[in-house]
């Protein structure tokens, strides 16, 4: 089935001009991709790790989107979809709904490994684009552009960001009594990770009233985040949440 029609996101709708990448650029993914993969490869979920070795991703060299949109798409109809920048919110959601995920070109410098205020390639695509490979979380995702999309309340719609936020940028998941982390804020960054890892953060269990009355923090280590059991629970959330917002607009 094609994808619906992209309109408010065509404007932000790029080609990655991947011949353009100097040797730094793909030295500076190769050293990033080092320094994480030895952390996440132990505390990653199973889902995720799979997912990286689906879409083909090298630790050498910076990214092809089309090679691995090609890869990706077969498997849960998820494109990553080369955009110049931060996105608004109509542009985004409606970029969710098409499977599309809007995916940067650009890479942080080297003097900015550790930390970055915006996401870049690295994060967009080792830290997001693995977990499109499976099925429930690429479902889950796409629902809830799909139901984001056709909200025009903004205090509604920062509510249903905190679902975003404690799942898909800093999702974590119990596994055989141990926490496995699978959201791409914790898989992309030293730091968070290891603030999970060491006890720095209070883990909880996730319940969509508890993730919905905790307020997001963007500019400091993560203090509480949600543990789920699966990823059918997540798509339970956004089926859950869709029901409430019908029945506060009828």
């Amino acid at each position: 089935m094609a994808s619906p029609a992209l309109i408010a996101a065509q404007s932000y709708l790029i080609k990655q001009a991947y011949e353009d990448y100097t040797a730094e650029q793909h030295a500076v993914w190769a050293e990033l991709v080092c320094r994480r993969l030895p952390q996440v490869e132990e505390y990653g979920c199973e889902e995720y790790l799979e997912g990286l070795e689906i879409i083909g991703l090298r630790p050498d060299r910076l990214p092809n989107l089309a090679s691995i949109s090609a890869r990706l798409e077969p498997r849960t109809g998820w494109n990553a979809t080369p955009v110049s920048g931060f996105l608004p919110a109509d542009a985004f959601f409606e970029m969710l709904e098409a499977r599309r995920f809007p995916t940067t070109t650009w890479i942080r410098s080297r003097d900015s490994l550790d930390y970055i205020p915006q996401p870049d390639i690295f994060h967009d695509v080792f830290g997001h684009v693995p977990m499109h490979s499976h099925p429930v979380f690429a479902d889950f995702l796409q629902h809830y552009g799909s139901v984001c999309a056709r909200i025009e309340d903004k205090q509604v719609l920062e509510r249903l960001g905190r679902l975003f936020w404690y799942t898909v940028e800093f999702g974590l998941m119990r596994r055989g009594g141990k926490i496995k982390v699978y959201g791409s804020g914790v898989i992309s960054s030293h730091g968070e990770c290891t603030n999970v890892i060491e006890g720095g953060c209070e883990v909880r269990a996730f319940h969509l009233d508890s993730v919905l009355a905790t307020p997001v923090k963007v500019d400091e280590l993560q203090k509480v985040l949600f543990a789920i059991e699966s990823f059918e629970q997540i798509y339970e959330a956004i089926r859950e949440a869709e029901s409430r917002v019908q029945q506060t607009v009828k």
